[in-house]
């Protein structure tokens, strides 16, 4: 069984003011073009199909025009939604969609949708697993005590009758411990969103989605693939592809990269505003790409940003690393936010606001009130 695992399209995406639908659409051709050429049994999408709950038109129409194309290829398309996304609306249709061999994971309920396709080795299971979080859970199952993500999603697979004699494919979108992130995903604050790898076990592969680089976690057979396209500053280093997944016999599993090159990419220039304006970069044949440039110039360039904009027309964001910034630099912050506990850093709000400690009854309250904030979301 040869499949292809994508994931975080983000349709809809904008990154400043700059519509990424272009780049998405190019993008979403050259993947048609690999899926002609390499003719995989399977395409799995493991949600964050659009960027927002409620896309634009343009972002629906886009993602219907890809799902025809694939439709025509003959090849069974899995798709669940992910944290970014609406459930009840991203499976809009998904009845109607099953007879185009379309399968939309339906809004969690207790049960999770599986698809079984078959090649010479015999069936493999498709389990949907869309994004969950504890209250999601716990409103289908009241009576279980579910304090984290990482109890809501083990309780979810526990549902599940697997025949562990056959090959079983799980598609997620959760955060699982271990992985590598950036500062273009929609984590919770202090790792409490966090699932462990070891939930996923019983699982030939596991299809992730929901951190933007491409890594495996874990073992080789639990993979995210990472975005198709660079949507933050932080993501220059990726290298951006697909997961071409082949499942042999029981036990028998490779994975390769497929690269894909974008219509254009994501780069960082530094130097001085006339290095910069006037020098080779300024005559290259990408100087079109989405750019972050850095100018080391000690005095702030009167209206810098525009000038270089001139040249640059794909330029989203400029700022200066100079004395002056360095200096700014040197204020106390936290090292890393996302590892910090939410708790933790209202009592060093609190003490920097008041110069005291929050007393115990204070951070029971904050803590209490914590708690009651993340279930309602």
């Amino acid at each position: 069984m040869k499949f292809i695992h994508m994931a975080d399209l983000h349709l809809g995406k904008h990154i400043n003011q700059f519509s990424m639908q272009e780049d998405q659409k190019y993008i979403f051709n050259e993947i048609v073009e690999i899926i002609k050429k390499e003719k995989p049994n399977a395409l799995l999408l493991s949600g964050d199909i659009y960027d927002k709950p409620i896309p634009p038109v343009e972002a629906v129409n886009l993602l219907d025009d890809f799902l025809s194309k694939i439709a025509l290829e003959k090849i069974p398309v899995l798709i669940i939604s992910g944290n970014h996304d609406s459930p009840d609306r991203l499976s809009f249709g998904s009845s109607l969609m099953k007879s185009s061999q379309i399968f939309i994971s339906q809004v969690y309920d207790g049960n999770i949708q599986c698809v079984t396709l078959e090649d010479e080795n015999g069936p493999v299971n498709f389990y949907l697993l869309p994004y969950i979080k504890p209250s999601t859970v716990r409103q289908v199952f009241p009576e279980e005590k579910i304090n984290s993500f990482n109890d809501a999603v083990k309780l979810a697979l526990s549902k599940l009758s697997l025949n562990k004699d056959e090959r079983n494919v799980l598609l997620a979108h959760q955060f699982v411990t271990g992985a590598q992130t950036c500062e273009s995903e929609e984590l919770f604050v202090g790792g409490s969103e966090n699932v462990d790898a070891s939930l996923f076990d019983d699982f030939d592969y596991v299809a992730l989605g929901h951190i933007h680089g491409p890594q495996k976690v874990g073992r080789e057979s639990i993979r995210y693939c990472g975005t198709p396209l660079k949507y933050s500053f932080s993501e220059v280093n990726h290298k951006k592809g697909l997961c071409l997944v082949e499942l042999g016999k029981k036990g028998d599993f490779n994975c390769t990269s497929i690269p894909l090159k974008p219509l254009h990419e994501m780069r960082k220039l530094k130097g001085t505003f006339q290095e910069i304006m006037f020098g080779p970069e300024s005559k290259a044949s990408n100087k079109d790409d989405y750019l972050h440039i850095t100018l080391t110039d000690e005095m702030d360039v009167p209206e810098g940003y525009g000038r270089l904009s001139s040249v640059y027309k794909n330029l989203i964001s400029m700022d200066y690393d100079n004395s002056r910034t360095r200096a700014n630099q040197d204020m106390t912050l936290l090292d890393n936010i996302k590892t910090v506990k939410p708790l933790e850093l209202f009592e060093e709000f609190f003490e920097k606001q008041n110069n005291k400690k929050m007393t115990e009854d204070q951070k029971n309250f904050m803590e209490k009130l914590i708690e009651e904030i993340w279930e309602a979301k």
